[in-house]
């Protein structure tokens, strides 16, 4: 009887893995984007910060693939991410201000604009192939009613719209709401606690759970999920929960890392348990280099040049894992060069879907180089800054039309900090329209060593890229600008919701402006 009994529990388990198993071969592949906040190439251990204090994304990227020549759309935030989502760069998406001459400017809580209706998302594609879609942290494509997620493609929220500044005063300036679909369940410093002299928040824990509670959820009702998760410890002012806090020999950033890198694992672990990892696809990555104006308190960039800010390689070169188990290859090495705009083309590829024909799209998908190792070689990148084409890249080669190193003396900060490169990390903006500054990132990956302009190589390399410059200015149609207007009125005053919470507060009187973005 022992034995029969022994028998048939070793059916059913044997019965439920499969049927987990054929659930998962039935739908459509998963989809988690990883999105870390001011995260500097030089940050992993796989990527050669000398602490070794990231095993589990260490460990992805030995189970899958490292994209170590992958961008960010732009050297900021906001117009980084309303890109990823879109598959277009700020200029085309409108994420850019026309205020001044090659300006990046952002999403601060007086802003009047917003990611556009227009614009098509990730999740509104996805939805139509029976996705349900969730973000969980930091949102910044605008912060009025219209401009939140769930307007926008998602199905499910839990975070905040802007970044977690503070504490205000709430009379000045209130203090940022954090979401929960579409009502806010609190504000930042007042119910969700950072601890601004310690540095001890829960809420990289909290963004962990919810991402764990979604993927079980949608694995035990057998629907297709596309997860945006988007933690913002890594920006300032940094924050870890109480047992990490003092275990990284880099400080409080390091312990943020440190999180991070452990809610990845148990991300991965999630999958595993469920049986659902071989049929979903998990990127990581950043929206831009790491803020070097912090000082020794900020990530680092690797070899590469300056910082947040710049489109020097600092700013925009991203530390990217790509994991698909059983689909991408373990331990493979991508040097195709990759944006995280081509996240939005992969994602249709994932799920079967074209990209739309109505709109110019700046998105390829990765999964040929990713499963098969189909390099695209004329793949370009455009480092935009505001309106302006500031460098591109393509292949190996780098031409700077316009450089700009320095932030404002008044506000003390530096985006290229012990760096001097003569012609290169200019003060102030710099036209090299006439002469571009061009650069073999093979040979050169810091920038330090400028071409001969009179050289065949130099001719030639810039050729090169300039082939793809007239072809991509032929194209480009620009959005309109939505990152122009402030206005104290439409800050965070009450947001959804702030009624059933008692947390509404007084609307002060209307005065549109022009933004002044002094970076």
């Amino acid at each position: 009887m022992a034995v029969y009994r022994l028998n048939v529990f070793l059916l059913c388990v044997l019965f439920i893995h499969c049927y987990h198993v054929l659930l998962a071969q039935a739908t459509k592949p998963n989809i988690i984007i990883m999105l870390m906040d001011d995260m500097g190439w030089g940050d992993l251990g796989v990527y050669g910060n000398p602490a070794k204090e990231t095993p589990n994304l260490d460990k992805m990227a030995a189970e899958g693939a490292l994209l170590p020549d992958f961008y960010a759309p732009n050297p900021l935030c906001s117009p980084s991410r309303a890109s990823l989502l879109s598959g277009r760069l700020p200029i085309r998406n409108g994420f850019y201000t026309t205020n001044d001459h090659a300006r990046c400017s952002y999403t601060p809580q007086n802003i009047v604009g917003g990611i556009p209706d227009s614009e098509i998302l990730i999740p509104e594609e996805l939805h139509k192939s029976g996705y349900r879609s969730k973000i969980v942290g930091k949102w910044h494509l605008g912060h009025r009613p219209q401009y939140l997620p769930l307007n926008h493609g998602f199905d499910e929220y839990f975070g905040a719209p802007n970044c977690h500044f503070g504490p205000y005063n709430d009379k000045n300036t209130p203090n940022i709401p954090v979401y929960r679909d579409t009502e806010m369940i609190g504000r930042y410093y007042e119910d969700f606690e950072i601890n601004r002299k310690t540095g001890e928040s829960n809420l990289t824990q909290i963004f962990i759970q919810e991402a764990i509670s979604f993927i079980e959820k949608q694995s035990q009702v057998g629907v297709p999920f596309f997860l945006y998760w988007a933690p913002d410890s890594t920006h300032g002012p940094h924050y870890a929960s109480k047992p990490f806090l003092g275990t990284s020999q880099r400080g409080l950033y390091g312990d943020a890392v440190r999180e991070l890198d452990h809610g990845v694992g148990q991300i991965l672990d999630t999958l595993r348990n469920l049986h659902i990892d071989s049929n979903t696809f998990v990127f990581f990555s950043s929206d831009n280099g790491a803020a070097l104006s912090e000082g020794a308190t900020a990530g680092l960039n690797g070899p590469f040049l300056c910082g947040k800010h710049t489109t020097f390689e600092g700013g925009m070169r991203e530390p990217t894992i790509a994991w698909w188990p059983t689909k991408i290859k373990p331990g493979t090495v991508v040097h195709q060069l990759g944006s995280l705009m081509d996240l939005f083309a992969t994602s249709l590829d994932i799920a079967g879907r074209d990209l739309p024909t109505d709109r110019i799209y700046d998105s390829t998908s990765l999964l040929p180089v990713l499963i098969n190792n189909k390099e695209d070689k004329n793949k370009t990148i455009f480092y935009y800054r505001g309106n302006e084409i500031m460098a591109v890249r393509r292949g190996f080669y780098k031409a700077h039309f316009w450089t700009w190193s320095e932030g404002i003396p008044s506000l003390k900060r530096e985006y290229c900090p012990g760096w001097q490169i003569e012609g290169v990390t200019t003060p102030n903006l710099t036209s090299h329209t006439s002469q571009p500054v061009v650069f073999h990132l093979g040979l050169d990956p810091g920038e330090k060593f400028k071409l001969n302009p009179e050289s065949n190589e130099y001719k030639q390399g810039l050729q090169f890229i300039m082939d793809a410059v007239n072809k991509h200015r032929k194209t480009m149609i620009p959005g309109q600008p939505q990152l122009n207007m402030c206005d104290t009125a439409v800050m965070n005053w009450a947001p959804p919701g702030c009624e059933k919470l008692g947390k509404c507060l007084k609307v002060p009187p209307s005065n549109p402006v022009k933004c002044t973005w002094p970076v």
